[in-house]
């Protein structure tokens, strides 16, 4: 092959023209210390009612944690992944949002999906083992709790950008811990939404650990807030143990999403008091120190000591809501110690819009077992029979019995 070269000057190629940025990113970045009202003096113009209505709900949170691990040790939840230390975060996710607004919360968040006013005992159903979600989630615009990591960040995306091509006033606010950031899905929802200018809320809940993994062997960014800028989305840096400041930040970001102004990434900085799950040992990879040094800065005797001072928080303030707390607690132990009423032949329903062959097939035999136990507690003779007596085929129940119900609806 012969090469050629171009010996004519005119021919060269033009240099592309100087690099600039598409955004400036100055106002992207995020402040260099979280944003903090409680202590300062922007606390004493905060609206009392609010501050008393967050400082209750941060008690109420408390015990619905202490309570739901207290019922995970003793059977009645398979698994709890607390939020004890992480209260303020939860309680302005679940109070901020209006009526018909979003809120898609991780596994960890089921204190925000009761601060939102999801039955607390539905709000446990999945922990519990039971079916699907335990609430409708279109009535109480509130997503499944999702267990694998950040994926419903997307699923926030989408819907926040849904509902504005369809011109409704919706704002979406989509819950993630640090380790999530660490996920495909939350450079997707975040590219997207950016793209879009989808009217979603990020809330990182950076609470240290990713289960066992510190963050500093996650990501090497200067804060997780700063992960926005290269999406060109603003980020926010938070006390996430100030409610007030979570509540006063989050605020404003949906008013900015709900504005046409764009989607939010907010960092707070928290921590995670108690163990990842109860089935890990947290002190395998902690020092007992750090814990002690965090519960220096509890969300909810940081809430209290600014309203005593303050004069809004009294003692009769302070023992109504710990009473409160306390007949919230009662009811859901009581409830959760209540066998809920179950049919196995659920097992088949949303399998497939129209169930196959096999399915079928396996109903019948599941149908046929159920109605021989049936028979069997209703005529105790049946468990007697004599020895070496043949084994009598099974039966199955009435013409269509056993079948899997046609839902009409899609997989699931």
């Amino acid at each position: 092959m012969t090469v050629l070269q171009q010996t004519d000057a005119s021919a060269r190629p033009v240099p592309p023209p100087a690099w600039r940025p598409r955004t400036d990113p100055a106002p992207l970045l995020p402040d260099p210390e979280p944003f903090r009202v409680l202590g300062t003096p922007a606390a004493r113009e905060a609206d009392p009612a609010l501050l008393k209505r967050l400082y209750t709900a941060l008690v109420r949170g408390r015990r619905f944690n202490t309570q739901a691990t207290a019922l995970t040790r003793q059977g009645r939840l398979a698994v709890y992944p607390s939020s004890t230390g992480q209260e303020a975060c939860e309680i302005a996710a679940g109070q901020v949002l209006q009526e018909r607004d979003w809120l898609f919360p991780s596994y960890r968040d089921t204190l925000a999906v009761a601060a939102r006013g999801v039955d607390p005992v539905r709000a446990l159903t999945l922990l519990r083992g039971d079916r699907h979600t335990g609430y409708d989630p279109a009535e109480h615009r509130v997503a499944p709790l999702a267990t694998p990591l950040a994926t419903q960040l997307p699923h926030a995306v989408g819907l926040a950008h849904a509902a504005r091509l369809k011109g409704e006033d919706v704002v979406a606010l989509a819950l993630v811990g640090d380790g999530g950031t660490s996920e495909g899905d939350f450079h997707e929802a975040l590219n997207f939404a950016a793209l879009w200018r989808a009217p979603v809320v990020f809330l990182v809940q950076n609470n240290g650990f990713a289960i066992s993994v510190p963050l500093a062997k996650q990501s090497a960014a200067p804060t997780l807030a700063h992960k926005g800028v290269g999406y060109g989305i603003p980020g926010r840096l938070v006390d996430g143990n100030d409610a007030l400041a979570v509540h006063t930040v989050l605020a404003e970001a949906v008013r900015r999403a709900r504005a046409g102004g764009g989607p939010t990434l907010v960092e707070a900085v928290t921590y995670r008091v108690e163990a990842h799950t109860n089935a890990d040992d947290a002190s395998r990879y902690r020092a007992a120190e750090e814990v002690e040094a965090w519960r220096e800065h509890d969300p909810i005797a940081l809430m209290e000591r600014e309203l005593r001072a303050a004069g809004v928080l009294g003692d009769e303030d302070v023992a109504a809501a710990t009473a409160a707390a306390e007949e919230m607690a009662a009811e859901l132990r009581a409830r959760m110690n209540e066998d809920p009423p179950t049919d196995p032949m659920g097992l088949f329903d949303h399998v497939f819009a129209r169930p196959t062959p096999r399915l079928r097939e396996q109903a019948e035999q599941l149908r046929a077992e159920l109605d021989a136990e049936l028979g069997a507690e209703l005529d105790p003779e049946l468990e007697s029979e004599p020895a070496g007596q043949a084994e009598q085929p099974r039966q199955a129940g009435p013409a269509g019995a056993g079948r899997p119900r046609e839902t009409g609806e899609g997989n699931r």
